[in-house]
């Protein structure tokens, strides 16, 4: 699995994402592409920009810690046309050039703080979460939606 810590990886990355263009088709799901984009930001918005979404309740934590935290920051890749979180749901056309900006700032950001920024670092969803750990989440959902669209 790449390391979005890594510049290498973290630019490669961003040159997949600089593949894309406005009417790039999905290979598989229901998103545009800008809606895509979109959709990934949220990700880093909830590390970055916590201010733009509800933490989930005591119980829902305690559910999402216990049924889902191992399938998001494991290894396996997630299967195609898996479920989205209702909080991940990315509805009506975006400004693509917008998105696409935004989730490249959010790459590079992400790398240039370095792994030791996020070593223990809370999520909103799965409490403290590893390096390595946020580096899966983060990976596995770019390669997933990356791949989604051809690049």
């Amino acid at each position: 699995m790449e390391n979005v810590f890594d510049a290498k990886d973290a630019q490669n990355y961003i040159d997949r994402i600089n593949r894309l263009v406005e009417d790039t088709h999905g290979l598989w799901g229901k998103m545009t592409v800008d809606q895509m984009l979109a959709h990934c930001c949220i990700t880093y918005e909830m590390v970055y920009e916590p201010e733009k979404h509800k933490k989930p309740g005591s119980i829902a934590k305690f559910i999402l810690k216990t049924f889902v935290k191992s399938k998001v920051v494991g290894e396996k890749a997630y299967p195609r046309d898996s479920p989205t979180a209702p909080q991940f749901l990315v509805s009506g056309r975006k400004n693509f050039d917008e998105e696409k900006r935004r989730l490249v700032g959010f790459i590079q950001k992400t790398q240039q703080l370095g792994a030791d920024a996020f070593d223990g670092k809370e999520s909103f969803s799965f409490g403290k979460l590893k390096a390595q750990e946020w580096n899966n989440m983060f990976a596995k959902h770019l390669n997933h939606h990356l791949s989604q669209f051809g690049v």
